[in-house]
């Protein structure tokens, strides 16, 4: 599993890139380095309506960032801001996710409680101690 704290901005849509239009506004579509969870995408969208403009991530495909600017020159101050947000989302994502697998043992702790001397028992606490963060 790919771990949401290394979700970051990698480039722009190849496929759509920035156009100079008539509107008043450059839409731009930003690239994650990879595919972001439904839940992260959440927080990201929660997070980035505090940004001017906002930008917005679609929960199903979680690859693109899209977002926009009235003015070309603000661009790079508005990546900027977006990166932030991204690492702001995986942090919060993070903290979700660790909170999640907490509860998760300490369901599990309390349902097998009663098997401690038991060899379901060992292996419960063998399970709850294995280390995934290296």
């Amino acid at each position: 599993m790919i771990e949401p704290e290394n979700l970051k901005i990698v480039g722009v849509d190849d496929k759509r890139p920035p156009i100079v239009r008539e509107q008043p506004y450059i839409d731009i579509f930003f690239k994650l380095s990879h595919k972001a969870p439904r839940e992260w995408c959440v927080i990201f969208n929660k997070l980035s309506k505090q940004l001017m403009p906002p930008a917005r991530i679609n929960n199903s495909d979680g690859v693109f960032i899209e977002a926009y600017v009235r003015d070309m020159n603000l661009l790079p101050e508005h990546l900027n801001k977006l990166k932030k947000k991204v690492v702001e989302s995986n942090e919060q994502y993070s903290l979700v996710i660790r909170k999640r697998n907490e509860e998760l043992l300490s369901r599990n702790a309390t349902v097998t409680s009663g098997n401690e001397g038991s060899e379901q028992g060992r292996l419960n606490a063998i399970v709850a101690g294995l280390s995934f963060n290296e």
